[in-house]
């Protein structure tokens, strides 16, 4: 068997655009309420033997969430029964990427959530959305990144005013277009109205579609709408309910 083919495609991945779609996470980063911030401790470090060289290791103990920073929601997170992190089989790793962006709609209305004009919109300009692909909702939330208080844009009742996906537009895409995936900017799936009195309806529905979803995604607006390649990947903990995902995006120079 020759890998001739393979490494042609390995290069024609080096000579494109990679795009890194991670937060990097600490104590510090924006998070659910819900909540405790991570905590890291040093286990073991680096020291200087008498003669110069250098001794041990660099070792840290970290605590937080699975829903930590950029992360992937499995849907056992909402739904038992369902597969868990580790059961996503790596073939839904890599996936034709679909970005539809409603910034200037979120820049006018925090509130505002996708419609069904909006991906009509993006289907008129780009063809039917493709089955099996991910489908990330921009919406220029990721800018306000790393403020909890800009992220949650919450009112002075605490009430959280950030856009979000629609069910109607969600029901489409994994009924109707046989999508992989999906992700978004945001904290949550629901829009900050609904979050903010506990309704995490759409989440709970995608989820429940035995789909997973990435979420706080970053640096969507370095990619075109459609023709790129996403790659999500995250450590496989058994009957893990979450965690942390390296996620990044590659596309053709233009």
């Amino acid at each position: 068997m020759t890998l001739a083919p393979l490494a042609q495609a390995l290069a024609a991945l080096r000579a494109a655009t990679w795009v890194d779609l991670t937060h990097t996470f600490h104590d510090a980063i924006p998070h659910s309420p819900a909540f405790e911030p991570e905590s890291r401790t040093v286990v073991s470090s680096i020291g200087q033997a008498a003669d110069g060289s250098l001794t041990g290791f660099l070792s840290h103990e970290y605590r937080h969430v699975g829903q930590w920073g950029t992360h992937v929601d499995p849907p056992a997170h909402f739904v038992p029964g369902l597969r868990h992190q580790d059961e996503i089989p790596v073939e839904e790793m890599i996936l034709p990427l679909v970005v539809l962006d409603i910034t200037a709609q979120a820049g006018r209305d925090p509130d505002y959530v996708v419609s069904d004009a909006d991906l009509a919109d993006w289907e008129s300009r780009n063809g039917r959305v493709p089955a099996g692909s991910f489908v990330a909702l921009r919406t220029g939330w990721s800018a306000r990144w790393p403020s909890q208080q800009l992220m949650l844009n919450a009112d002075a009742d605490g009430v959280c005013h950030f856009p979000g996906w629609s069910r109607s537009v969600l029901e489409t895409l994994f009924e109707h277009r046989g999508v992989t995936a999906c992700g978004h900017e945001t904290t949550d799936t629901d829009p900050g109205l609904a979050v903010s009195r506990g309704d995490s309806s759409l989440e709970r529905y995608v989820l429940g579609t035995d789909h997973y979803q990435i979420e706080l995604l970053a640096n969507l607006d370095q990619l075109p709408e459609t023709g790129a390649l996403i790659i999500a990947t995250w450590p496989k903990a058994l009957h893990g309910s979450g965690f942390p995902a390296r996620v990044f995006a590659i596309h053709q120079k233009d």
